[in-house]
């Protein structure tokens, strides 16, 4: 905040603004073309969206599909979960929005400090630490089960892939995947079209998931790395705490190790590996995050063009060596 700029100042602060808006509007301008390094590694860059209605301006900013499709617009806000149909309706009009383009849906991630008011979750000192995500939904079979079966009858000659949230262990991974063959042998036996070979994957949030990132890769298709999570379990720091927010940083060599490690067990398991964390829309970040060999990068469609232009602009080597 200047109080009181000279004209001097101001002279110089508006030549910085016109720049920024030259630069701004030429990323723009060529945010559809694909996001590939001086020498030629490409990153898919796609957008973090909340509802159906994301989907023209996700496109309108070039993302090459939806990293992270949040459905709590379905359930949050209301007296009664919505139904099978209600679901299935508004995950297949994003689908068809994106045609080819690919979609990650992520199950319903509520509980702890996010309450659903038809549903008494109780009270929890440490919300954030409880009952919430994967741990919910495992928990309300009658909530989760539809969902499952709205995003496979979704998928039925789509590009959707299906994403759990706040996964820690093993078991709960497990236990996810036994449910999904069971939601499916439900769906065949009606005679529902479904997609029988969706792609299943899993956020990266949890501390324990990065450590067993090796044995969580071989149960999955793909990680998402969520780094808001990640980076307020691993700092033992609440993100919505001022008194420690200067710990909540994605960028602690802390958290930057659980990243590389979660990426190269994904990598020796054959699998991809993204992020769809806050930090995965900071252009300034960009170069680090493509030298820790991250795959896909997935945020809020007005920051892709910077990003984009900051791929474009770095090699692998000059990544890897700001990574290191």
């Amino acid at each position: 905040l200047w109080l009181h700029p000279g004209e001097a100042e101001l002279v110089n602060l508006r030549d910085q603004q016109t720049q920024w808006q030259r630069a701004q509007e030429k990323a723009r301008l060529e945010s559809k073309q694909p996001a590939v390094t001086l020498d030629s590694r490409a990153i898919e860059v796609a957008a973090n969206i909340g509802g159906p209605l994301d989907v023209p301006v996700a496109l309108e900013f070039g993302a090459e599909g939806v990293g992270l499709f949040r459905t709590e617009f379905l359930f949050l806000d209301r007296e009664t979960a919505p139904s099978e149909e209600e679901q299935y309706q508004a995950y297949r009009q994003v689908a068809d929005g994106l045609g080819d383009l690919p979609l990650i849906i992520r199950t319903l991630d509520v509980g702890g400090d996010k309450p659903l008011p038809y549903l008494d979750l109780g009270h929890e000192e440490n919300p954030f630490l409880g009952w919430r995500g994967i741990r919910f939904c495992l928990g309300h079979p009658e909530i989760f089960k539809p969902q499952l079966r709205a995003i496979l009858r979704a998928g039925d000659g789509r590009n959707v892939k299906i994403m759990f949230p706040m996964i820690g262990t093993i078991d709960e991974i497990r236990m996810v995947k036994d449910i999904l063959v069971e939601v499916k042998n439900v769906l065949a036996k009606g005679r529902i079209p479904f997609d029988d070979d969706m792609p299943v994957g899993i956020m990266i949030e949890v501390p324990s998931a990065a450590a067993i990132a090796d044995i969580l890769a071989a149960e999955v298709d793909f990680f998402s790395i969520g780094t808001n999570d990640l980076t307020q379990y691993t700092m033992a720091a609440d993100r919505g705490n001022s008194n420690v927010a200067g710990l909540a940083q994605a960028l602690s060599p802390a958290v930057l190790r659980l990243v590389s490690q979660t990426v190269n067990a994904g990598h020796d398991a054959g699998i991809w590996v993204g992020m769809c964390g806050e930090l995965a829309g900071n252009e300034v970040a960009t170069p680090l995050l493509v030298g820790l060999g991250l795959d896909e990068l997935s945020m809020s469609a007005p920051s892709i063009p910077a990003v984009k232009e900051a791929i474009r602009n770095v090699t692998m080597a000059e990544a890897r060596q700001l990574a290191e």
